[in-house]
């Protein structure tokens, strides 16, 4: 397929899959069920965390946290200590279990509190690895088990970072189309860099946009340039064409 053909195809394919009919068995709901800003991020962001596996439980574990949160994340996170209650010792996805949860809500209010809330956590480097490590770093500084630091991918480890590039599209990219949440004005959409999963990267592979065979972050680059290729403003609306395309099947 000509560079052209590929481009309209994965434009209407862009155009299909980024449609609300789509959120509500899609983890992006957990946010959406939220209006103000702080409380947006806070479930966006936890739920990115949690999203792998069936998208049903993901979406289940995100309804807990906001019963957790009285469904003001910002407030509960900011006012209150969550150590030692019953469904934060009791909680657990895969490998994400109490003790990770008591940390990441510690280190979210140290966030907001310390250095301006996640957005501004998230605005510091050049790139998207810089921004994710400074993230990374500043998430860390709270006292934690070497346990928890798993679920916190670094790029500059090799990470594909998945989760978390999934949650910074959620954040940075337009409202207009009733999906993403275009919250952060911070970071520019053309910076993003696409969520790379099983799904993304097989039809990626296919469509000829990826060579390299592993899920890594050199892909995660590779792709990227790629995309921007095809939209040098936008780039990440394709991860809808991509794993709308993976996911059903259609190549």
């Amino acid at each position: 397929m000509k560079k052209a053909e590929l481009k309209d195809f994965l434009d209407q394919k862009a155009e299909q899959y980024e449609h609300p009919n789509f959120i509500e068995h899609d983890p992006i709901w957990i946010p959406h069920q939220y209006e103000l800003k702080e409380d947006v991020e806070i479930m966006a962001f936890l739920i990115s965390i949690l999203a792998w596996g069936q998208r049903i439980t993901i979406i289940n574990k995100g309804k807990l946290l906001g019963e957790l949160f009285g469904h003001q994340p910002y407030e509960a996170i900011k006012s209150r200590d969550f150590f030692g209650h019953p469904l934060v010792e009791a909680f657990k996805h895969r490998t994400f279990n109490g003790i990770d949860l008591d940390f990441f809500i510690r280190s979210i209010k140290h966030i907001y509190q310390e250095h301006g809330g996640l957005e501004m956590a998230f605005s510091r480097g050049s790139n998207s690895l810089e921004r994710i490590e400074h993230f990374r770093s500043l998430f860390l500084e709270t006292e934690h088990q070497d346990r928890s630091e798993k679920h916190l991918a670094s790029p500059a480890k090799g990470s594909s970072a998945k989760r978390l590039n999934m949650f910074l599209r959620w954040m940075v990219r337009s409202s207009s189309k009733g999906v993403d949440f275009g919250l952060w004005s911070s970071i520019k959409p053309s910076e993003l860099l696409p969520p790379l999963d099983v799904h993304t990267a097989r039809t990626a592979r296919q469509l000829g946009l990826l060579k390299r065979n592993q899920n890594d972050w050199r892909s995660v680059e590779e792709l990227g340039n790629k995309l921007r290729e095809l939209d040098p403003n936008d780039p990440v609306k394709y991860d809808f064409a991509l794993f709308g395309l993976g996911v059903n099947g259609e190549l």
